[in-house]
């Protein structure tokens, strides 16, 4: 039996998709969102308090950032390019605080 998650998306990362122009991009990130709701991971490391980053290999080396509140619940925070890696990770962290308040 495959124990099923809840993955939601923050307004800004519904935002971000939907102004993101590759389509193959966006191909990646629907299957990766699929197999994480599924509970595979795939290419995600943590980047601590309970966030972390998942890398798609498609394009600009897409990043999907997430906090997972629970065994079943995942939040897709924002996305963005690994050229703006580091202002994208600061972004993330600074909508967890702001849910988690």
């Amino acid at each position: 039996m495959i124990s099923m998650l809840t993955v939601e998306l923050t307004e800004i990362f519904d935002k971000w998709y939907k102004k993101l122009r590759d389509d193959q991009a966006k191909s990646a990130i629907d299957v990766r969102l699929v197999r994480l709701a599924k509970g595979n991971f795939g290419d995600c490391k943590s980047l601590g308090n309970s966030l972390y980053e998942i890398r798609i290999h498609c394009g600009a080396g897409y990043r999907l950032y997430f906090v997972n509140k629970s065994n079943k619940w995942i939040l897709i925070l924002c996305g963005g390019a690994k050229s703006t890696q580091n202002k994208d990770i600061e972004k993330a962290r600074k909508i967890a605080k702001e849910l988690t308040c």
